[in-house]
């Protein structure tokens, strides 16, 4: 039996995430919030059809596709950044944290798209406001946005094969866009010091999950196919975003740090 995600209304969104850490929309609220309805959410998830292979797995696996775009959100702007690898400290990803990952960039009929320019937007404003007491207002948005399609053709597909992690950054959204003949896929989410976690799964197409990354770490269960002679068209779609102050993570900072 799924459990199901413990939904807030969006205008509980903000205070939700400085309550526990975290807070899940349902479609009709994640609507409300990009101002964009169903049918054009349905037509960008047509660039999830053209998602090359992820070359980086370090377990062997066939079982993700992706493509990767940055951006800035500055009062209320968006702008794109030029390409850049992805990048991430081994202390958040100890699988595959301490490399420059250069994945194949978004298609510009996504990157360029409204619904993504109004979703990225309207994000940052409701981050703006959690962080309103810490005197950031205003401030850049460093944004990452991340296409995956998980799938089942090696007979499992393993959305997070780092397990239980944070990303480094300030706050994760992960949008469920659809899922095709698969069970499993559980999200678990628990605080980062503490005892106290949450467990659901996202079916309906544009729900989001909306964490505080410096609060809480998650995960989402491996997937199988529902039928085994079907396993090659099944799958799980996600946009992932992180928004994080003060500038993209970048190998450089391993210099930094040294």
């Amino acid at each position: 039996m799924l459990l199901q995600p413990p939904y807030s209304p969006l205008n509980q969104l903000s205070h939700q995430i400085e309550a526990q850490g975290y807070s899940v929309l349902g479609p009709n609220d994640f609507y409300a919030l990009t101002k964009h309805g169903v049918q054009e959410w349905q037509g960008v998830s047509a660039y999830w059809n053209n998602l090359p292979p992820d070359a980086y797995l370090k377990d062997g696996g066939r079982y993700r596709q992706r493509r990767h775009a940055s951006f800035v959100v500055k009062q209320g702007e968006l702008s794109t950044v030029a390409h850049r690898a992805h990048w991430q400290p081994v202390s958040y990803n100890a699988l595959h944290g301490g490399i420059d990952r250069w994945f194949e960039p978004c298609e510009t009929g996504f990157s360029e798209s409204e619904v993504l320019r109004d979703f990225l937007i309207q994000m940052s404003d409701q981050f703006d406001r959690v962080k309103v007491s810490s005197g950031q207002r205003g401030s850049p948005w460093y944004v990452e946005v991340h296409q995956f399609r998980i799938d089942t053709t090696d007979g499992i597909g393993r959305p997070t094969p780092e397990g239980a992690h944070r990303d480094g950054v300030d706050f994760v959204a992960v949008l469920m866009l659809d899922r095709q003949g698969i069970k499993g896929g559980e999200t678990r989410v628990f605080e980062a010091a503490g005892p106290q976690g949450q467990r659901f799964t996202l079916v309906e197409p544009c729900s989001l999950l909306v964490l505080d990354d410096a609060r809480v770490i998650h995960e989402t269960t491996p997937i199988q196919p529902l039928d085994l002679d079907s396993a090659a068209k099944a799958w799980r779609d996600t946009l992932v975003v992180t928004f994080r102050r003060g500038g993209f993570q970048d190998s450089s900072l391993l210099t930094k740090d040294a």
